[in-house]
């Protein structure tokens, strides 16, 4: 398994073959999420192949994006299923990366430490000082593609709605950005009057 590699393989088609108006789902936010995965695998002290798979998972959790938009995570796994042998994974590794990709649909339910891990890092974001910029994005690229069109205000409510209920789920996660997402959540409310 020569996770390099295919971090290098991935990372460079994605730069190159991804829509530009993929505003918020583009090669920044995978190279994002792998970093979150990174920092989270060190702190809750998972190394060695599974940390390999989760990092895979990270990866390739949104190369679907190069295909299509809705269900991309299928796509994920078509493109993984046509990359990873020349990596060197196996069947049984390959088997898992999907698993935990197709996991990543909503609604997500976390069966292990492996998912919690690519769950928490894959909404980092919320926990960010940027988290502002990056909602942003994430509104107009689902504004461009029809996902849902709104106006800012109705954008923000529903972001309200999805902060209060989401929990990152490792002890890492919460410690990292569990506060910065608190006070996000508070400005959000601020800025609608809530």
């Amino acid at each position: 398994m020569n996770f390099e590699a295919a971090e290098r393989f991935i990372l460079e088609k994605l730069d190159r073959e991804l829509d530009e108006r993929l505003y918020y789902h583009n090669a920044a936010h995978t190279r994002e999420v792998v970093t979150a995965c990174r920092q989270l695998l060190q702190m809750e002290k998972v190394d060695g192949r599974t940390a390999q798979i989760i990092l895979t998972a990270a990866l390739y959790h949104d190369t679907g994006m190069l295909i299509r938009y809705e269900d991309h995570e299928s796509a994920s796994v078509k493109i993984l299923t046509e990359t990873l042998p020349g990596f060197g994974y196996s069947g049984e590794e390959m088997d898992r990366v999907k698993e935990l990709i197709l996991d990543t649909r909503e609604p997500r339910m976390a069966r292990d430490l492996s998912e919690q891990i690519l769950f928490d890092a894959d909404l980092e974001a919320l926990g960010r000082e940027d988290f502002f910029i990056r909602s942003l994005c994430l509104q107009l690229e689902w504004s461009l593609y029809g996902i849902r069109k709104t106006t800012l205000r109705e954008w923000f409510h529903s972001q309200v709605l999805f902060m209060e209920q989401h929990r990152y789920l490792t002890g890492s996660a919460q410690r990292l950005w569990q506060e910065q997402k608190q006070k996000n959540l508070e400005a959000v409310k601020e800025l609608l009057n809530l």
